[in-house]
């Protein structure tokens, strides 16, 4: 590989011989641009996603009786989804026996089927509740459940606040859904 040419760019100085990977189109997600709060009518995409009628289109993995798991749009890590409620309800003491024990279950399972699939080394699992907390649609709960791997956090996202992600999102869901 040649070593770019360093151009003086007027106003920026002497150059630092730093290649940029430009993501324009995560700036729509960085500034929240027609970001759903979960709180309109409609707006609500954990409420919209179940009957879109295509699963594959709306990157669900798997559907149970009260909760079903999908496909984090943004995924910090391939695999990365969430088990979401199909009732519309923001705060965990909120959720029935019923939806607290298939969440879990979902849960144990959906890490059985990402270790089968893609080897995870380990996971994150963890929920934000309220927007204070993190939550970017506080009003729908949903628990995340991200694959990890020895040597997953490299240099990318801290100094070129970029995510690599080797898979299409399509793919990964067809993979997950296929093993579930």
């Amino acid at each position: 590989m040649t070593e770019p040419e360093l151009v003086e760019q007027d106003g920026v100085g002497v150059p630092d011989a730093l290649q940029r990977l430009w993501t324009p189109h995560r700036m729509a997600y960085i500034r929240g641009q027609d970001k759903p709060d979960g709180d309109e009518p409609g707006g609500c995409p954990f409420c919209r996603l179940p009957g879109l009628g295509d699963d594959k289109r709306a990157l669900i993995v798997a559907r149970g009786e009260t909760v079903f798991a999908v496909l984090n749009l943004y995924p910090y890590n391939p695999g990365h989804l969430m088990v979401v409620p199909y009732r519309h309800v923001a705060d965990y003491p909120d959720l029935t026996v019923d939806e607290t024990r298939e969440l879990a279950e979902f849960t144990q399972h959906a890490m059985g089927v990402i270790r089968a699939v893609s080897a995870a080394h380990g996971f994150n699992i963890g929920m934000n509740q309220g927007v204070i907390a993190g939550a970017g649609i506080a009003a729908h709960l949903h628990q995340h459940l991200v694959p990890r791997w020895g040597g997953d956090a490299n240099f990318m996202p801290v100094i070129g606040h970029t995510k690599v992600l080797p898979q299409l999102l399509g793919e990964t869901r067809d993979l997950l859904a296929g093993a579930w």
